[in-house]
């Protein structure tokens, strides 16, 4: 069951000043991203409805009958990418978290840790 957008956007925002990336100025940014989580929660939903139908049969307009992706399908994996460039954006995975502390000459308690992960 597909989380309440109010939740989703709690949750981003913790994390991300638990991660130390949290500014106010990325209000919109974050609006967006949790307005992309929530589709994909709710497609996520559906598609487990459909019981994980990826293909159907499609007839065009020359009366070819051919196979193609769920339109349901498509959607998710189009938002898995745009969650993807928000999550980097917002600075909520390892790589561009590292990315973010290096440029900023600080760091955070997770580059922290991953650095001594990385001497091991």
């Amino acid at each position: 069951m597909a989380r309440q957008k109010n939740t989703i956007r709690r949750q981003i925002v913790n994390h991300m000043k638990s991660l130390g990336v949290y500014k106010k100025e990325y209000k919109t940014t974050i609006d967006i991203f949790v307005d992309m989580v929530h589709q994909y929660e709710v497609f996520a939903d559906e598609f487990e409805e459909s019981g994980y139908k990826v293909q159907e049969e499609y007839t065009n307009k020359a009366g070819a009958t051919n196979m193609r992706k769920t339109p349901i399908y498509a959607a998710m994996e189009k938002l898995r990418m745009d969650i993807s460039t928000y999550s980097n954006m917002l600075g909520l995975n390892p790589k561009s978290l590292e990315k973010i502390t290096a440029e900023s000459g600080g760091g955070s308690k997770l580059a922290s840790v991953l650095s001594e992960l990385d001497k091991k």
